[in-house]
């Protein structure tokens, strides 16, 4: 049988002009597209504060990085409760028809 988890390999990516050797079993295209990402994040905040040092801007960066993150996953848990909430609410509608014997009621004008 194969083993399903790809071999890691290492790969250099460069951030602010740094080589950095990054052994992963990402595919090196998904390794380089982070990569870029955090070039992109710590080009914005050199650009903000050029006389930072560089662990300050990774700092900063990395801060960024998380604010997105969190973002993102609120806003997936929101999405989350509402398909539940609809979910819920389609379930209820099944159960009422199957009790009375009706058909469900026609939300077509809702659309």
């Amino acid at each position: 049988m194969d083993d399903p988890t790809p071999e890691a390999a290492t790969v250099t990516i460069r951030i602010l002009d740094q080589a950095y050797p990054v052994r992963s079993s990402l595919d090196p295209a998904e390794l380089q597209r982070l990569a870029d990402y955090v070039q992109k994040k710590m080009r914005t905040i050199t650009t903000q504060a050029p006389h930072g040092d560089r662990v300050r801007v990774a700092v900063l960066a990395a801060l960024n990085i998380a604010d997105d993150y969190f973002r993102c996953r609120e806003r997936r848990t929101d999405s989350d409760r509402v398909i539940r909430e609809r979910t819920a609410a389609i379930e209820a509608v099944v159960d009422r028809a199957i009790r009375v014997g009706l058909p469900p009621p026609d939300h077509s004008a809702d659309a």
